[in-house]
């Protein structure tokens, strides 16, 4: 499956950004979707993921209340709503799919990647 990435930007702190993340090909059914970050000098980080049916997400605890994960699978597309953003959110943000019920916060299990979309959050 293909991923494209997209919504990042320049926000202030205290802002709001949507990410997508949209099937590029084949559709999304029977794939769970994560979210991950990358900041400059760090590894890469889960963010979030979901399920390809939608009733199982997961947010990774020290952004939980204020990023959301959701998906419309008629779309193909996965969003990530993130609220209340600060500086230390400023990252490269990925989105990776892989095939299957379960979800896992490492990157590594994840085989398709998105491009990414930068998100800067700064005033």
């Amino acid at each position: 499956v293909q991923l494209q990435a997209s919504g990042g930007g320049l926000v202030q702190p205290g802002g709001s950004l949507r990410l997508s993340c949209a099937a590029c090909g084949p559709t999304f059914s029977g794939y769970t979707i994560g979210w991950f970050r990358q900041a400059p000098g760090k590894e890469r980080e889960f963010v979030a993921a979901i399920q390809w049916s939608g009733r199982v997400r997961s947010v990774a605890d020290s952004m939980k209340g204020r990023f959301t994960v959701s998906r419309d699978n008629d779309k193909d597309t996965v969003y990530l709503q993130m609220n209340t953003l600060n500086p230390a959110d400023t990252a490269v943000y990925y989105c990776a799919a892989r095939e299957g019920y379960y979800y896992y916060s490492d990157p590594e299990k994840y085989p398709w990647w998105g491009q990414g979309t930068l998100v800067t959050v700064s005033s």
